[in-house]
């Protein structure tokens, strides 16, 4: 299909790339609606969306920090890897204050980077050093080739700039071959081979701590924390429940991992003020603990619909209409270093699926006698029946369906051992530690 053209703007239908929702702030960018530009036609999964093609790619800024390129059009704030699409412009005196703070500013470069300062740190002391030396000796006149024979030099075995460079090199790092030493003749000297030794330390623990900190950064960590590519609304004992997946690669476990979230859109203020990234908090357990994880397995994290979350009034309709971005944060301190890492990422209203639950991972094994996690269907959903009304609408038709207490639902009861069956779904892990939900009125018939 040949691209038209508008005001100016070109927008592409090719598929495989990227594409932005008809009703998405681009349209103000357009000067008009983009789905009256053109739209995609019905059978197509992408029916909802329109692509803007654009070859801009982020120049990157001082000191060799590079952003990604900016070719998702659809302005997400926090990438699916978790870097973060925003970059700072028109900071004076920007070099300045990435100098002040001169040891994070090496730990945050490249590798690249960091390795060239390490090597040409060093080698430009040495060759300083080694200058500072050879001007020693030749005003000393330890170079002269008519030197009387009770001439004392202030350093042996130096005769010339090669020679000079080498005593630097094993005066600086105390290397001591035995051929080259400082003499008690120049004043000078003594004093010039204790600024090495001093500035050599220094620059030895600079440059030592700058790789030994990149090597042990906790952002690393986070690269092994898995978050699933999707999001679920379902029923969760009778109320709409937002759900995603966590999982962690290492047998090295998180301490007090804990999660938090927020969602971000434009909101308008009564006062007509335009926040273009208001954002409100949405709670997945923070009053009850809940939003505290221990990550052996990978685990489902809730977020309940109610009066106080933002999805409140959202229906399946209006989730796919809404533009907004939900941001997911993951913090906890890693057991091995008891540094602090995060993990982030996001999610869409495309990338939330009404009416479906994500599958069960964990199996206990019968003949090793251990539980085993397959991370093959970690990103996998399973359609089920949810209606599509908002959870206030729900809340409306059900009153009491969200009231019933602990006790009428669901009793824990303590298991010596879990009891499976020949059936696929009883060796699944339902509840850790050996306990297991048995409902109440299974309790009162005798079950």
């Amino acid at each position: 299909m040949e691209p038209r053209k508008r005001s100016g703007s070109l927008v592409s239908l090719t598929r495989g790339r990227h594409y932005i929702p008809v009703d998405h702030p681009i349209d103000k960018f357009l000067g008009g609606s983009a789905g009256s530009l053109c739209a995609p036609p019905a059978s197509d999964p992408w029916a909802d969306f329109v692509q803007v093609s654009s070859r801009k790619k982020s120049t990157g800024n001082v000191f060799g920090f590079k952003s990604p390129a900016k070719t998702n059009m659809r302005r997400r704030l926090v990438y699916k890897n978790g870097e973060c699409n925003v970059s700072h412009k028109h900071i004076r005196k920007v070099k300045r204050h990435y100098l002040a703070d001169i040891f994070t500013t090496l730990i945050d470069l490249k590798w690249r980077w960091s390795l060239i300062i390490f090597v040409m740190t060093f080698t430009l002391t040495w060759l300083l050093f080694a200058l500072l030396w050879w001007i020693i000796g030749l005003t000393h006149g330890d170079f002269n080739e008519d030197r009387p024979d009770d001439h004392k030099p202030c350093m042996d075995n130096v005769y010339d700039f090669p020679t000079a460079f080498l005593f630097s090199l094993e005066t600086q790092h105390t290397i001591g071959y035995g051929g080259r030493a400082v003499t008690s003749e120049c004043p000078g000297a003594v004093i010039m081979i204790m600024i090495q030794s001093i500035t050599g330390v220094l620059v030895q623990a600079l440059m030592t701590g700058m790789i030994f900190a990149k090597l042990s950064r906790p952002k690393k960590r986070a690269e092994t924390l898995m978050f699933s590519r999707n999001a679920t609304i379902c029923l969760r004992d009778g109320t709409l429940c937002l759900m995603f997946r966590i999982g962690d690669m290492r047998s090295s476990h998180l301490l007090e991992a804990h999660v938090r979230a927020m969602v971000v859109r434009r909101r308008v203020t009564r006062e007509g003020e335009v926040l273009p990234l208001d954002n409100q908090d949405v709670n997945f357990g923070f009053d009850n603990g809940t939003d505290r994880l221990l990550i052996i397995w990978p685990v489902i994290v809730i977020h309940k619909i109610d009066k106080d979350s933002p999805f409140w009034r959202m229906s399946k309709v209006d989730l796919e209409r809404e533009n907004f971005e939900l941001i997911i944060v993951l913090e906890g301190t890693i057991e091995s270093t008891g540094m602090t890492t995060q993990a982030r990422t996001s999610y869409l209203p495309g990338e939330i699926l009404w009416g479906h639950r994500l599958e069960r991972l964990v199996t206990f094994q019968k003949e090793g006698g251990e539980y085993q996690v397959d991370y093959s269907r970690f990103e996998n959903t399973v359609p089920v029946n949810t209606p599509s009304v908002s959870a206030k609408e729900l809340a409306a038709q059900h009153p009491d369906s969200g009231s019933s207490s602990e006790e009428e639902e669901f009793t824990l009861l303590r298991a010596d051992s879990i009891q499976t069956s020949d059936t696929e779904e009883s060796d699944e892990l339902l509840i850790p530690d050996g306990t297991t939900a048995v409902k109440m009125a299974d309790l009162t018939n005798g079950r």
